[in-house]
């Protein structure tokens, strides 16, 4: 279900997009556990969120390179996630990259709980920072179910091991196909101080994956 990252950084962004929502699938288990680069949401198919797909170098598509101020060594690493307006509370895991180069995503025993994609920016640094949860997994309801429910405005707060919170407000909300996963805006280098998250959405293909992804931007408020 995943794809291999290609071997230019413009060529990895379609795949980082498919990495954050490709592991959905219906509640009913899934022949594989691997994150779906092209189902970028993550419904509950095994081991993959169904959120990132393939993500390819987070370097080369732009992100923050792992010693430079601000990254995962630097910075302070995010712990915990309330989304009060949908009752999202949930302790954050890190998510990094598999073997073949596709995203990690929560296992389906973790349903409940939100992944922090650790290519990407530490939240409240200046970048992309991208959190991937489940929507439904085999094991039934999970994290993110609820969070096409969530409204423009809404507050995201993020805890780190510092113990400082620091807050987002979303700025809206975007459903795309998995074939069509804007990447680079999801992934790509920005001086902003964003946040992104990514679970599956939409009707079911023949496999009883979701065909769509959802996506959440918000910046630090």
């Amino acid at each position: 279900m995943s794809r291999k990252p290609p071997t230019s950084w413009r060529a990895l962004l379609p795949a980082l997009a498919c990495l954050a929502l490709a592991g959905c699938s219906s509640p009913s288990p899934s022949p594989s556990d691997a994150v779906d680069a092209s189902s970028a949401a993550p419904h509950g198919s095994g081991g993959s969120s169904g959120v990132p797909d393939a993500l390819s170098s987070p370097k080369e598509s732009g992100s923050r390179a792992a010693n430079e101020p601000g990254s995962p060594e630097s910075a302070a690493s995010p712990t915990h996630v309330s989304i009060p307006s949908i009752g999202v509370n949930s302790s954050l895991m890190r998510l990094g990259l598999n073997e073949d180069g596709t995203v990690e995503v929560p296992p389906a025993e973790k349903g409940m709980t939100v992944g922090w994609y650790t290519g990407g920016a530490v939240p409240g640094e200046r970048g992309a920072a991208v959190l991937i949860g489940h929507n439904d997994t085999r094991l039934g309801k999970a994290v993110f179910h609820d969070l096409r429910k969530i409204g423009k405005g809404a507050d995201i707060a993020i805890r780190n091991d510092r113990g400082a919170e620091i807050h987002f407000r979303v700025t809206g909300t975007e459903t795309v196909s998995k074939k069509a996963f804007p990447t680079e805006k999801v992934y790509g280098a920005t001086n902003a101080r964003t946040l992104r998250l990514i679970t599956c959405d939409g009707a079911f293909d023949a496999q009883g994956h979701p065909v769509d992804n959802l996506i959440v931007y918000a910046d630090r408020s």
